[in-house]
């Protein structure tokens, strides 16, 4: 047998991976998944609740504005949609800014509106997210964020 070939049969009997090796990455890849999958689970929740807390503050920094320039805030039933149309019942703005205030109300992250009342119960607006399941009240990722609240 010429070397050449002994190198290409030796080549041709090496060429991929072994069961055990392959069993030994799927092990490692199982135990990295399940330190890893822990520590995300749960975050989804939190980043949700963060969102929903800065969307808050972007629409009262738009209600503020909306107050400069028409010396109060849209009532309740003209709702946050009078941040991007002038709204055309009840106490009309004169000083209306061109465009709107904001470009469109977000829904909360959990697909529901935001909950808006002038005068609020804890101050000149409030604006509530009602949480996962949409309900006011609750605990965990059904609680309430308020705008009133510290956190």
């Amino acid at each position: 047998m010429h070397p050449r070939e002994k190198d290409r049969n030796r080549l041709r009997n090496r060429a991929g991976f072994t069961l055990i090796e392959i069993m030994v990455v799927i092990v490692i890849l199982g135990l990295l998944a399940a330190l890893v999958v822990p520590k995300l689970v749960g975050r989804t929740e939190e980043a949700k609740k963060t969102q929903s807390r800065i969307q808050i503050k972007n629409l009262q920094q738009a209600l503020e504005l909306f107050k400069l320039d028409n010396g109060f805030y849209p009532a309740t039933d003209q709702g946050l949609e009078a941040l991007v149309r002038a709204p055309e019942g009840g106490r009309t703005p004169k000083n209306y800014r061109k465009g709107g205030y904001i470009e469109r109300v977000p829904k909360d992250p959990w697909g529901n509106p935001y909950v808006y009342a002038s005068p609020g119960l804890h101050g000149d607006i409030d604006i509530s997210s009602y949480g996962a399941d949409g309900v006011q009240g609750g605990d965990g990722e059904d609680a309430d964020i308020n705008s009133w609240d510290e956190k």
